[in-house]
């Protein structure tokens, strides 16, 4: 109940930040309000969404990641909150930011990275990021530059790689970060899956 009880005062400290003050006589009956009384798509609606799952998503246990070879992984199944969206087409607001420049992962991914950063800090360990979420545009242009995977290249599909879910993260690694990865990525609930790409780290808890 502490859990519960931290996460829903913490929701309601969200609330506060961005919920449009308005007279407290005035009813909130629009049909389509949120819990803010905007629409889904205004700015409010959108800010609060971010901070919404950002805060569900720290709340949440880290879910540690089956321990396999790559490519024994299988397909991902993608989360379903984020299906609606299709892969590549994840808005801004559905990721989180995991404190390297710009780059975004799906929030519970964001969350879980940085924790896992965090450890590898604690052990001396550092690592950076080339890439994260990717959209659908930047896998097209990819693939023409590095050639499909099927193929012999680099890339996957358009429209297929999980950098379009907010789930991969491609890391600067090296010997001993990299050996890190391999002993303790799977703890955080990523893990190295795609064969000849020991730089790319996806979360799939189990």
């Amino acid at each position: 109940m502490d859990g519960l009880a931290a996460v829903m005062n913490r929701i309601a400290s969200i609330e506060a930040i961005v919920a449009p003050r308005a007279p407290r006589s005035a009813p909130q009956t629009t049909a389509g309000s949120g819990p803010l009384g905007t629409r889904p798509g205004g700015s409010a609606g959108a800010d609060f969404e971010r901070l919404y799952a950002g805060a569900l998503a720290q709340a949440a246990p880290l879910r540690s990641a089956q321990r396999l070879e790559p490519g024994q992984y299988g397909p991902l199944q993608p989360p379903s909150e984020l299906l609606p969206f299709g892969n590549g087409r994840v808005p801004p607001h559905a990721l989180s930011s995991i404190g390297h420049g710009d780059h975004r992962l799906h929030a519970p991914a964001a969350h879980a990275f940085n924790q896992m950063e965090a450890a590898a800090r604690a052990e001396g360990v550092s690592f950076g990021v080339i890439a994260s979420f990717r959209d659908l545009a930047t896998q097209e242009r990819l693939a023409q530059e590095k050639g499909l995977y099927s193929q012999g290249g680099l890339a996957a599909a358009p429209g297929t790689s999980n950098h379009g879910w907010g789930l991969s993260v491609d890391l600067d690694l090296d010997a001993r970060a990299q050996a890190w990865m391999r002993e303790n990525g799977w703890r955080f609930g990523f893990v190295e899956d795609v064969p000849r790409e020991p730089w790319h780290w996806t979360y799939r808890p189990a």
